[in-house]
């Protein structure tokens, strides 16, 4: 019996869009609605939000998903609001209480000092109630078990700490941080620095990387818009998200470029003229003859410019 060829999607625009993720939804929720508002399968998303947490969270559609690798270093900016006096098991407002503090809370100098440790590079552990694998199994399918194991420190940047707000028992904070920071876990150590306890009972991200809240839009309306067929309208293009000089290239370049051939970069025509001197390993974005990225191109020592990723275009 024949058997049945790879489904393949239709053609279309690529691009990304910024959805503002609700309470309550996966990551994978949203990826599997804007599957079925584009009616396509090849889309993934740029950094995973708890079910908790609210926010920026940008998909990538069709070819973009072979931008995420350029997109995925950028900084991250969260408002979130801490509970003193509680812990819990997941560092959230999820989990099981394991500890109330019965004395009185610090006062608003005591926190901010506390909260000025956590600034700069600092080493943080995983909670075990994360998408971090030990020996190949993630620690919430242990944590579920019941079972704790011991988790490797991992170096992150907290970059920017702020208290927003401070009403007893709840405080407020922005954090810009590098990818991979868990503001669970910021929450849990401050409540431990304070020696209170605390967690994480509100989050939201405001930034992830080039992607902004502005830019965001709730899944209903990405869903009325797929009901419309105007859903790829709204496609933020790929080389604005990238933020990459741009250059445009000729037909003959772009068919070079395609098949794997490098460029002069003294024959880049666009606004890498424009900037400053370009230096080995910068990067630009390369746009077909029909105004479509085709292709991240990278400045070498020899002042080729080499193609990172080639595109395949609509």
């Amino acid at each position: 019996m024949a058997r049945r060829g790879k489904r393949h999607d239709r053609p279309g625009p690529i691009g990304f869009l910024v959805v503002d993720k609700p309470i309550g939804w996966t990551s994978h929720d949203v990826v599997d609605a804007a599957r079925r508002w584009l009616g396509i399968r090849r889309i993934g998303h740029l950094g995973t939000l708890d079910p908790l947490a609210t926010g920026v969270l940008p998909l990538a559609i069709r070819e973009a998903t072979k931008l995420v690798p350029f997109l995925e270093g950028g900084e991250k900016v969260y408002v979130g609001t801490i509970r003193l006096g509680v812990s819990t098991d997941t560092f959230d407002g999820e989990g099981e209480v394991t500890h109330r503090h019965d004395g009185p809370l610090p006062d608003e100098a005591v926190v901010k000092e506390a909260l000025e440790q956590f600034m700069g590079e600092i080493e943080q552990v995983p909670p075990m109630y994360s998408s971090v694998k030990k020996d190949g199994v993630p620690l919430y399918k242990l944590a579920r078990r019941g079972e704790e194991v011991e988790r490797e420190p991992r170096k992150i940047t907290i970059h920017r700490i702020e208290m927003t707000h401070f009403t007893p028992p709840e405080i407020g904070i922005e954090v810009a941080c590098t990818p991979g920071t868990y503001v669970r876990t910021l929450a849990h150590d401050l409540g431990q620095a304070l020696g209170c306890g605390a967690h994480l009972s509100g989050l939201r991200r405001t930034q992830s990387g080039t992607f902004l809240l502005d830019q965001a839009e709730p899944p209903e309306t990405f869903e009325a818009m797929g009901e419309a067929r105007t859903l790829e309208d709204a496609l933020l293009p790929a080389d604005v998200a990238l933020g990459f000089p741009r250059i445009q290239l000729t037909a003959a370049q772009a068919r070079k470029i395609a098949n794997g051939g490098d460029l002069a970069a003294a024959d880049a025509r666009g606004e890498w003229e424009q900037g400053p001197p370009p230096r080995p390993g910068d990067r630009l974005s390369a746009l077909a003859p029909s105004g479509e990225l085709l292709a991240i191109l990278e400045l070498r020592p020899d002042r080729k410019l080499q193609p990172l990723r080639v595109l395949g275009l609509s």
